[in-house]
């Protein structure tokens, strides 16, 4: 009887062992995992962030999520005010947020990617206007439908002397309408992709023309804290093959 109890002990383990297996082996994976916090802030900002459906979508989020893959990571979307951006991400809350090194009060506290996708400060005029875009000059004596709180270098000395006339509003989509609609407005300025984006849904791609020159070009990159200097890296390596293989600008070509 004892040696048929030794023999039975080890087909016992092996059964437990088999039975435990599966949710030890799940445990250690999860600990393994990598999870990519990435900010897409409340509002959005489409077509580079959209928030208004069932799940994240846009440029910087198709993007993001398609490389993050690759690396092994999955992304998750968190949504953190403007004014709180760089502190929670720099406490580690978050790790990463859409930005222009060129809009960041401190960029060398931080680390960025190469750039994903350039936004151009363009105008947008009816195509029934004859206006053309070379020189700040070609816009004297017009008035420029322009978005509250946003600043033009390149425009600003002629704003204050009065040679172009500036009219602020605090959503992208009156811009166009005021354009469209109010004889005393000329042009809107915005980026090119976001223009494109309103005018899409809006229906209104055929009344728009669009200026070949702007006053502004930006990278939109990754900004991360400098302990990822080495996923950015990586990120930047696998960026340039999605550019090289077409997959960047399919994704673009989803939101023009």
């Amino acid at each position: 009887m004892k040696y048929r109890r030794s023999c039975r002990l080890p087909t016992v383990l092996s059964a437990l062992l088999l039975t435990l297996a599966p949710l030890i082996f799940s445990a250690a994976d999860a600990r393994e995992q990598k999870v990519f916090h990435l900010n897409i802030s409340p509002n959005g900002y489409p077509p580079y962030l959209i928030v208004d459906q069932g799940a994240p979508s846009g440029i910087i989020w198709d993007v993001v999520s398609l490389i993050t893959q690759r690396l092994g990571y999955s992304v998750v979307a968190e949504q953190i005010p403007r004014k709180r951006v760089d502190e929670m991400l720099l406490g580690g809350h978050i790790d990463c947020t859409p930005r222009a090194r060129e809009w960041t009060d401190d960029p060398d506290n931080f680390v960025f990617t190469d750039p994903i996708v350039t936004i151009e400060e363009v105008f947008f005029f009816p195509k029934r206007s004859e206006f053309v875009y070379e020189t700040p000059e070609d816009l004297f004596s017009r008035t420029v439908v322009t978005h509250l709180g946003y600043l033009y270098p390149q425009l600003e000395p002629y704003f204050s002397e009065g040679k172009i006339r500036r009219f602020d509003v605090s959503r992208h989509r009156d811009m166009f309408t005021f354009v469209l609609h109010g004889d005393r407005f000329d042009v809107a300025v915005a980026d090119r992709l976001v223009g494109q984006w309103i005018l899409r849904n809006e229906g209104l791609q055929d009344q728009f023309s669009t200026s070949r020159k702007g006053i502004r070009e930006y990278g939109l990159r990754l900004m991360l804290r400098p302990e990822w200097q080495s996923f950015a890296n990586e990120f930047n390596t696998e960026l340039a093959r999605i550019r090289a293989s077409g997959e960047l600008d399919a994704i673009l070509a989803n939101y023009r």
